[in-house]
C-alpha cells in the first residue's frame, strides 16, 4: 500500500515497535533543538546520567525565551549552557540570534531528518518536510544521550489545499481556520500532512506559521512536503546541498481528512483566551485596542515584518496603540534593515525589542491591565502575557497592523489601501553567529559554570505499591501547562531551580497550593489532581510535572492528556490515570481521598484497568493507564533519569561480563 509522508518518516526512522495506531514505536533521532528555558533542566539530567559527550549526529542550544537580564540569573543561565555545550558536544545560539524554530530551520533543517526538540512548537521544521517532534526536558536529555525517541504510533491527517490565498489574507488564518473546525484538542495523537494544488502558494515560512500552530491543535507534528518551493528556501539560506524532494506516494490514504480551499477564508481572529475561540475579524471589527504585537515563532518570516512596514508606509500607529516589533532572527533583522523595511517601522511609531522570543511568554511587552492586545504568537492562555486580567487575541500580521494604525480592531480588507506586494532581497544577507563545539580534547578540560541559582535535579523516589492521596484540585478541560507552572519574567528565570519554581505551581488556581503541599509533603503526605480533557496542553515545559512533584504531587487522573505532559508525568513517576468512565468526574470533590492498592504489581504485569477506592464514599470507580512496558518501568524506577541509571549499570555489568 502507498505511504503518506509522515509514515515515510516514521518508517525511515523507525528501529523497534509495530506501527499501529497506539502502540508505541521508537525512532532514531537526527538533531536536537534545545531552547533555554526548558534545557537548563536537560543540561542537569543529564549531568544526573553521567554523560560526556552527546551521541546524536547534531544538537543546537538556543538562547531565546529567558532574555531579560534584571539581575544575574538568567546570564547565570546562559553561561551554564555555553559551558555545557562546549563540554558535550552541542553548537550554542548566543542570545540574540534568534528565536529557536525559525533560526533552526535557516540554519540546520534538512528535509526528510527527524528533529526532537525541548520546546512544543519544534513542528514548525515540518515546514521543509522535517519530523519535528517536541519532548520534555529529561526526554531531551534522553535522547542526547542515544535512547531513541518513543511515541504513541500517530494517525496521519491530512489536509488537502486547494487554490490559493486572497489579498490580505496570509497563513496565519489558515490554521486559524484549522483551529476554528477541530478545537485545541482536534488532532490530539495525530501527525497533520498537508498536500494538494494549494501548497504551491504558500512560501517556506508561511508553511512554518501553519506547521508552527498544529501544537494548537494537538499534533504530534504537522508536515509538508519537500519541493521546489523548500529548494528556493535552503538556497536561500546558503544550503541548497541539503535539499532532497520528498512527498507522499501516489494513492496513498489517510486515517482522517480535511480540505481547504484557501481562495475562501478571510481575516479571521482568535479571542481571549484560547487559539480555538475564532471569530471573523469583521465580526468584531471596532473594538479597541492597546497593542499590535508583530513576530515570534508563530509568524517568524521576512514577508511577515516586510508586510506590516509596507502597511505603514506614510501613515502612523494610532496614538493609543503600542505596536511591538520583535525580530525573529538576526539574519531576518539584518535583511529587514538592508532593504529599508525596519525604518519604516520605526518612523511609524514601532517599538524594537531584541530578537527572541519576548513577550510571547510573557517576557515582557505584557500589556496594561484589561486592556485588548493583538498578537501573531502561537497562545493566549490566560495570563500568559503576564498580566492576570489580559485581553490577548491571536491574529495575522495584516489585521494586527490594520488595527494599530485605526487603534481599533479591524479588517485589513477595509482599511482602504491597495494590498503591498512584498519584494525579497536579491541576494540575502546571511549571519551565522552559532558557536560550533570544539574537539573532544579540548571539552575534556572545560569546567561547567554554575551560578548560585543553579541547583540539581531533586531525586525521585520510586513509585509506592499502595497509595492513599487526597485530590487536592479539580480541574476542568484544557489546563494548560501555563497553568500548573507559569511563564514570564518571574518565574523563567527560575527555570533552573526546582525548588524556587515549585512555589510557583498553580498560582493563578490556588495561591495556597504550593506552601500548603510543600509543608504536606516534607512529612510524606502526599496528593492527587483530578481533570477533564486535554489536561497539560500548551507548552513541552517538564517543570508543569517535575515542580509539582517536588511538592508531593503522585497521582493525576483526567479524562486525558495532552501527549508530551502526559510523558513528562511518566518521566517524573507520577501515576498518568484516565477516567474509564468521564461522569465519574463529576461525583469527585477537592478534598476526597483516593486509594489505589497492588500499583508495582499492576505496573509489572501489564494490568491496564486500576481499581479507585473513595475513602468515606464506600465508592470505586476504574481508570486505565495507557502506557507500554517501557513506560511502566520508568514509573516504577522512581522516573526516566532513575531508568537510564539502571540501564546504564545492567549494560557496565554485561560488559563486564563478556
Amino acid at each position: 500500500m502507498p505511504n503518506n509522508l509522515a509514515q515515510k518518516l516514521i518508517e525511515s526512522h523507525r528501529v523497534e515497535g509495530n506501527i499501529k495506531s497506539g502502540s508505541e514505536i521508537h525512532l532514531r533521532v537526527d538533531q536536537v533543538l534545545l531552547q533555554d528555558a526548558l534545557s537548563t533542566l536537560s543540561m542537569q539530567a543529564i549531568e544526573a546520567i553521567e554523560l560526556d559527550r552527546i551521541k546524536v549526529n547534531l544538537a543546537c542550544q538556543y538562547i531565546d525565551h529567558n532574555l531579560l537580564q534584571t539581575d544575574s540569573r538568567s546570564p547565570d543561565d546562559h553561561l551554564y549552557l555555553q559551558s555545557c555545550c562546549a563540554k558535550l558536544g552541542i553548537h550554542f545560539s548566543r542570545p540574540g540570534n534568534g528565536i529557536s524554530h525559525p533560526t533552526h530551520q535557516e540554519s540546520f533543517g534538512v528535509p526528510g531528518q527527524l528533529l526532537a526538540g525541548t520546546d512544543s512548537h519544534t513542528p514548525a521544521n515540518g515546514a521543509i518536510a522535517m519530523l519535528a517532534i517536541g519532548v520534555g526536558s529529561i526526554e531531551g536529555a534522553a535522547i542526547l544521550s542515544g535512547e531513541p525517541l518513543s511515541i504513541p504510533t500517530p494517525e496521519v491527517m491530512g489536509v488537502k489545499l486547494t487554490g490559493s490565498l486572497q489579498n490580505w489574507v496570509s497563513a496565519k488564518d489558515v490554521v486559524l481556520e484549522l483551529l476554528r473546525r477541530h478545537s485545541v484538542k482536534g488532532a490530539v495523537g495525530r501527525i497533520i500532512e498537508y498536500y494538494g494544488d494549494g501548497i504551491a502558494s504558500l512560501s517556506a515560512m508561511d508553511r512554518h506559521v501553519i506547521a508552527n500552530m498544529g501544537t494548537e491543535l494537538g499534533a504530534t507534528t504537522s508536515v509538508f512536503p519537500s519541493d521546489d518551493t523548500t529548494r528556493q528556501f535552503l538556497t536561500e539560506n546558503g544550503r541548497y546541498r541539503d535539499y532532497i524532494p520528498i512527498s507522499a506516494e501516489r494513492g496513498c490514504s489517510y486515517d482522517h481528512h480535511d480540505e481547504i480551499d484557501l481562495s475562501r477564508i478571510e481575516p479571521l481572529i482568535a479571542l481571549p483566551s484560547s487559539p480555538d475561540n475564532i471569530a471573523k475579524v469583521r465580526e468584531i471589527e471596532g473594538e479597541p485596542i492597546y497593542q499590535s504585537y508583530i513576530g515570534s515563532s508563530a509568524n517568524p518570516g521576512y514577508r511577515d515584518f516586510a508586510i506590516a512596514a509596507m502597511m505603514l508606509n506614510e501613515r502612523k500607529v494610532a496614538s493609543n496603540v503600542s505596536l511591538d516589533i520583535n525580530p525573529s532572527t538576526r539574519r531576518v533583522l539584518t535583511n529587514l534593515i538592508s532593504m529599508g523595511h525596519l525604518q519604516q517601522l520605526l518612523v511609524a511609531g514601532g517599538r524594537l525589542h531584541q530578537t527572541g522570543c519576548n513577550g510571547c511568554n510573557g517576557m515582557g511587552q505584557s500589556p496594561a491591565s484589561g486592556k485588548n492586545s493583538l498578537r501573531t504568537v502561537p497562545r493566549n492562555f490566560p495570563g500568559r502575557s503576564g498580566a492576570k486580567d489580559d485581553q490577548v487575541f491571536l491574529c495575522s500580521p495584516e489585521t494586527a497592523t490594520a488595527s494599530a494604525i485605526n487603534g481599533f480592531i479591524t479588517d485589513p480588507r477595509d482599511l482602504g489601501i491597495d494590498y503591498p506586494a512584498v519584494k525579497l532581497p536579491e541576494k540575502w544577507i546571511l549571519i551565522n553567529d552559532i558557536e560550533k563545539p570544539p574537539t573532544r580534547v579540548v571539552a575534556k578540560k572545560i569546567e561547567i559554570e554554575r551560578g548560585p541559582n543553579i541547583s540539581k535535579i531533586p531525586n525521585i523516589e520510586p513509585i509506592r505499591n499502595e497509595i492513599d492521596l487526597t485530590v487536592a484540585l479539580k480541574l476542568d478541560d484544557n489546563v494548560s501547562t501555563d497553568s500548573i507552572s507559569p511563564a514570564g519574567a518571574r518565574a523563567l528565570p527560575y527555570r533552573s531551580n526546582i525548588p524556587k519554581i515549585a512555589e510557583m505551581s498553580f498560582e493563578n488556581i490556588d495561591e495556597n497550593y504550593a506552601k500548603k503541599w510543600l509543608k504536606l509533603s516534607s512529612r510524606k503526605i502526599y496528593h492527587a489532581i483530578i481533570a477533564g480533557e486535554n489536561y497539560g496542553q500548551g507548552s513541552s515545559r517538564e517543570h508543569a510535572a517535575i515542580a509539582p512533584q517536588y511538592l508531593g504531587l503522585r497521582l493525576v487522573i483526567a479524562r486525558s492528556f495532552a501527549r508530551i505532559h502526559w510523558q513528562n508525568l511518566i518521566n517524573s513517576a507520577i501515576l498518568p490515570l484516565q477516567f474509564q468512565d468521564a461522569s465519574d468526574l463529576q461525583s469527585l470533590n477537592t478534598g476526597d481521598q483516593l486509594k489505589i492498592e497492588n500499583i508495582l504489581d499492576g505496573l509489572s504485569n501489564g494490568v491496564r484497568t486500576f481499581d479507585i477506592k473513595v475513602s468515606g464514599q464506600k465508592k470505586t470507580f476504574k481508570a486505565d493507564l495507557k502506557a507500554s512496558k517501557r513506560q511502566r518501568e520508568i514509573l516504577i524506577a522512581g522516573g526516566l533519569i532513575n531508568w537510564i541509571r539502571v540501564k546504564n549499570s545492567e549494560e557496565v555489568d554485561c560488559n563486564n561480563l563478556r
